[in-house]
């Protein structure tokens, strides 16, 4: 495996303030969430002071809550062997790795340049300002429109779906598009005095992409996709896009409005990150950093209002784009109840180019980074859902009524019903051997139990001072109230299809100290993240229970605070940062990364890591994004790899004058977001030997 033998002396590209990312990326993305005070003021016990006394693994294993977990060969993930196992050859060779692993990995990379495996070629399918429609004009960065960007690729693509249409070679492809960069997108740009034509062009920028693919064009061997202009599912959502509130909090007086006195009907959606695809078709879109976008939150003088504010973390004065000089909705002390019409789970029907998105409100308000969907054994389906903010939480929906296969009407309604949870977790050893460092407790892992704590089903609250609508739209309040678990950032939760195996990626926390550890967030200064197994109980997906453990504890494989499931570590990829996740057909997890570059001092990256067998734990990096770029979405199937490239170039100091990465197209061009594909050049499998 080609580790870099100097990866210590690599230089960090950019500063990232301890988050891993550039501070105009923290500055555009996120509003600086990073440098504001934490949020979540809530005194919830920290649950590995209270480990050796509320259970020991006896106890933990007599509940039947790990029994999953409790020892490898008798684990749904154990029963991956036969598919995991390895076959003969050098170590770290490519043949020597878990089926649908066997590339071989590359190096930590710091190129302005997408970057793959030796055998693998790559192409890029979408780039900002692309046309969907042929009336779009042709791109050009000096002369936008906020009518161009309508029929154009948009902005800084997050998550990527594919749907099947007609055959293999022609699917409909979904895609986030999370925030505009305001400084790298126009020139000329004065952040204290944007232009009305400026800030109408970001509306454009952002939103959803819903866009058909095809790769017959390119020939049996290939894995290159090219966009159907002019398909009839071709479309744009944006921020002037309605959107209907659904669900048992629609109406709600908290949601009412000016413009909508019934609270039901909302302009846009706003900082798409990840999401996810039904079993039934559809499209889930999660409203991330919301809060960024709007202004004067001081102006709000009630005091039970001004606290929930600041549990969404939403600032007092001006925002960083200046919407609110345009459209009062931004503008709280207008329109107080704008910013509860936002950070919700968004079900687009991508089959229906005339149908009205729905921001599902059963699945409760706060920074989603996405929300997947397992059916549980009775056939009701299970959202899982992660909310992206240093000591927040992990929860998940289950709906009231079962799928039922073919019945579209039916199971537009499931996720409009139900229950939704927050977690739990426990740890099982004594609080004296979780000291902050990351080293393993006495039993030789991070494991323990944990429990889905109900907040409100239906319209009946489970949370006592807190109606039902409260808690649907002040989740994380709900949250707080009931001793959830506080999480080092909770970004993609995805369930195995093949186990059921749930894997949340816990992105960072250097906010953490060494006295807030436990043994779910084990380590102090959380500069790297790592990766948490849930394992439901009785592999039901709507179970109570659960236990987990931690798979990875990302970062630099030479710092001792690191571990991969107990592999060896001089096999590994450095990774950090973990990010968004995915499997491929073998039961392999995929992960991308958010913030390498400041952490690891590496361009991020898209890993793929066995979960069970022999190698369970290797982390291969397959691919590397260009500097200043993020990895995100990734989609791996058999023939094809398709991550977006977020925010190329956006390094401190980079701007519309002063481009620091040229890529995608090269020259003196300024960097452009963009889909990108990778692919066997012999036309075989991903990831076999």
């Amino acid at each position: 495996m080609p580790i870099p033998t100097s990866r210590r002396s690599l230089l960090p590209l950019i500063a990232g303030h301890g988050t891993g990312r550039s501070a105009l990326t923290c500055r555009y993305r996120c509003g600086d969430a990073c440098f504001h005070e934490v949020p979540n003021t809530s005194d919830n016990p920290y649950f590995g002071d209270v480990a050796a006394s509320a259970f020991s693994r006896r106890s933990v294993l007599k509940a039947g809550a790990v029994v999953a977990l409790a020892g490898a060969a008798t684990t749904t993930l154990g029963r991956q062997d036969a598919v995991a196992a390895p076959t003969a050859g050098a170590p770290g060779s490519s043949t020597d790795a878990a089926v649908g692993l066997r590339f071989t990995p590359i190096a930590q990379q710091t190129d302005d340049a997408v970057t793959v495996p030796a055998g693998y070629l790559h192409d890029v399918v979408l780039r900002w300002g692309d046309p969907l429609f042929s009336d779009a004009p042709a791109f050009d960065p000096a002369n936008q429109t906020e009518a161009a960007q309508l029929r154009q690729f948009g902005y800084n693509n997050d998550h990527v779906g594919l749907l099947p249409l007609n055959n293999q070679d022609e699917q409909v492809m979904v895609v986030n598009h999370e925030y505009t960069s305001e400084p790298m997108m126009f020139p000329d740009y004065d952040p204290e005095n944007p232009t009305e034509e400026q800030v109408r062009i970001a509306w454009a920028a952002h939103g959803l992409t819903v866009v058909a693919v095809t790769g017959k064009h390119r020939g049996p061997r290939s894995g290159a996709f090219d966009a159907i202009v002019d398909h009839p599912l071709n479309r744009r959502l944006h921020v002037r896009t309605e959107f209907e509130l659904s669900g048992p909090a629609a109406g709600s007086d908290y949601l009412r409005t000016t413009a909508d006195p019934e609270g039901r009907t909302v302009l846009g959606t706003l900082n798409n990150c990840a999401g996810g695809l039904t079993p039934w078709g559809t499209w889930l879109t999660a409203e991330e950093n919301f809060n960024q976008y709007f202004a004067n939150a001081g102006a709000v003088t009630d005091p039970v209002a001004r606290q929930r504010l600041s549990r969404y973390g939403l600032g007092s004065g001006a925002s960083e784009r200046k919407w609110e000089r345009f459209d009062d909705r931004f503008d709280l002390a207008k329109e107080p109840n704008e910013a509860n019409r936002f950070g919700w789970i968004v079900e687009v029907d991508p089959f229906d180019p005339t149908s009205t998105p729905k921001k599902r409100t059963a699945l409760g308000r706060f920074k989603h980074e996405a929300a997947t969907i397992r059916l549980a054994a009775d056939g009701r389906a299970v959202a899982y859902m992660g909310d992206d903010e240093r000591f927040d939480y992990l929860y998940k929906f289950v709906s009231r009524d079962r799928y039922r296969q073919g019945d579209a009407a039916h199971n537009a309604t499931l996720l409009d019903n139900g229950t939704l949870y927050v977690a739990r977790l426990t740890g099982d050893s004594p609080a004296t051997e979780i000291d902050g460092t990351g080293t393993l407790p006495a039993d030789g892992e991070f494991d323990g139990a944990g429990e889905w704590i109900p907040l409100v089903t239906g319209n009946v609250s489970h949370v006592p001072g807190m109606t039902a609508e409260e808690v649907l739209i002040f989740t994380r309040q709900a949250g707080d109230a009931v001793g959830a678990t506080k999480m080092d950032r909770p970004e993609d939760v995805e369930p195995s299809p093949r186990t059921g195996t749930v894997y949340v990626a816990l992105t960072n926390n250097t906010r953490r100290t060494a006295a807030q550890a436990h043994e779910a967030n084990p380590r102090g200064n959380n500069k790297h993240g790592h990766v948490l197994e849930l394992e439901e109980t009785g592999a039901d997906a709507a179970a109570a229970t659960f236990a987990w453990r931690i798979l990875l504890l990302c970062g630099d494989p030479e710092d001792p605070s690191t571990y991969f499931a107990g592999f060896d570590k001089s096999q590994v990829s450095p990774i950090s940062c973990p990010d968004n996740l995915a499997f491929d057909d073998h039961g392999n997890l995929w992960i991308s990364t958010d913030g390498q570059p400041g952490t690891l001092g590496t361009n991020d990256a898209l890993y793929g890591v066995a979960v069970a067998g022999k190698r369970r734990g290797e982390v291969r990096q397959f691919l590397a994004v260009p500097h200043g770029g993020e990895t995100c979405g990734p989609v791996v199937t058999d023939k094809r790899v398709l991550v977006a490239v977020q925010h190329p170039g956006e390094i401190d100091g980079a701007s519309y004058e002063n481009p620091l990465s040229h890529w995608p197209d090269g020259g003196t061009s300024i960097p452009r977001p963009s889909i990108v594909v990778a692919y066997r050049a012999d036309g075989k499998t991903i990831g076999q030997a």
